[in-house]
C-alpha cells in the first residue's frame, strides 16, 4: 500500500475532526472512521508508519488516534 496516499487520506480525516474541541472524542472518531472504512492492509500500513517513522507527515490527531485506539 502506498503510504503517501494513506497519509494524505488520513490527514483529510484528521482535518475534518480537528473542528471537534474535545480532542479525546476527535481521536476516538478518527479511529472509528479508520476501522469502519479502511481495510486491514491500509490500517496495518498506517500503524506501521506511525511505529517506524513516528507518524512523520501525519496530522497529530491521527497519530494520537492510531497510538491510542487503533493498535
Amino acid at each position: 500500500m502506498d503510504v503517501e496516499k494513506l497519509i494524505k487520506m488520513a490527514n483529510q480525516i484528521g482535518d475534518f475532526f480537528e473542528a471537534n474541541p474535545d480532542t479525546e472524542e476527535a481521536q476516538r472518531e478518527i479511529a472509528s472512521h479508520l476501522k469502519k472504512f479502511w481495510n486491514s492492509v491500509m490500517i496495518k500500513s498506517l500503524v506501521s508508519h506511525v511505529q517506524q517513522h513516528q507518524g512523520q507527515g501525519l496530522h497529530p490527531q491521527v497519530v494520537a488516534a492510531v497510538q491510542q485506539y487503533v493498535q
